[in-house]
């Protein structure tokens, strides 16, 4: 019964999560983030254009809030927008973006949409990114387009957890085009990464004749 609760609870979360992805199309939306008080719920809206997001007077949000409130039976629903610091490091963000562009100026322009894109990121500081499109472009045979640069991790612990991926598509007159996004974003320490120190470490006496002794206790 617990584990029946615990996955429509999940299923619910993230039934939220894709029906706010699809109402803020076009407003730099990130994520979505479900959090659950006393009070009722907490839905935080991670977006790099905030303004869109709330709208005029606040009229965006009041009409979200209700439509959630009604098509998901929450109690008390309560929006906070959370502006994203850096949205050329935002794997969602730059992938909506090549979306949008995409749609507006046509596949023609695709590949310097793409370049744009990549060097956005890496002037951000991103230490490596690769950018995917497939689709009908820019022939009416599908095919698949990939620039990257830097340095990105492709398997290991960093490659799941650290690396920042996100899909999206557009859509445009010779079909639908799918967007893949991985960006490595600063600060990451890489375990293949050494170091060389500047100045020797003094070493004092008593840690010499510890090793020592180590030393003669393991022959």
């Amino acid at each position: 019964m617990i584990e029946r609760d615990f996955v429509s609870q999940k299923m619910k979360e993230f039934q939220i999560q894709e029906f706010i992805s699809e109402n803020l199309r076009n407003v730099g939306h990130s994520h979505t983030k479900l959090i659950r008080t006393p009070l009722g719920e907490k839905i935080i809206v991670y977006t790099s254009r905030p303004g869109l997001v709330v709208g005029r007077k606040g009229q965006n949000i009041t009409e979200l809030t209700k439509t959630l409130k009604k098509r998901f039976n929450l109690e008390n629903p309560q929006i906070e927008i959370s502006e994203v610091e850096y949205p050329n490091l935002d794997a969602q963000v730059v992938a909506e973006k090549i979306a949008n562009s995409l749609e507006r100026f046509g596949a023609k322009r695709f590949k310097g949409i793409m370049h744009k894109a990549l060097e956005d990121a890496l002037n951000a500081g991103a230490i490596g990114v690769e950018i995917k499109l497939g689709g009908k472009i820019p022939s009416k045979r599908a095919r698949s387009w990939r620039v990257y640069g830097g340095y990105i991790k492709k398997c290991g612990d960093i490659a799941v957890e650290q690396v920042r991926k996100a899909y999206g598509t557009a859509k445009l007159k010779p079909g639908t085009i799918g967007i893949k996004v991985s960006i490595m974003p600063p600060g990451i320490a890489l375990p293949d990464n050494i170091e060389l120190l500047k100045e020797p470490i003094a070493v004092s006496e008593e840690a010499k004749e510890d090793e020592k002794q180590g030393t003669a206790g393991n022959a």
